[in-house]
């Protein structure tokens, strides 16, 4: 358990001092990086809700037709 906990520590102290670094030494602003995340995570929130709306659209057609291939056919004689 102590090297769940010292490894969880470190991973905490070097993800904010990476970040601290980078923040540092990155040559444009702490506006233009939010702008920049912003603009990446809305781009790719709509390539997957387009995939999502694609996918969905071929399981239903697939459903579709494993629902027409299991109706038995209609008595029409009596």
């Amino acid at each position: 358990m102590n090297k769940v906990i010292s490894w969880v520590i470190g991973l905490t102290i070097g993800g904010t001092v990476g970040a601290l670094v980078v923040m540092l030494l990155v040559p444009i602003s702490g506006e233009e990086i939010i702008r920049r995340l912003k603009t990446g995570y809305q781009e790719t929130m709509k390539e997957a809700r387009l995939a999502s709306a694609k996918r969905q659209a071929e399981l239903e057609a697939e459903l579709a037709t494993m629902q027409k291939r299991r109706q038995l056919p209609e008595k029409t004689g009596k």
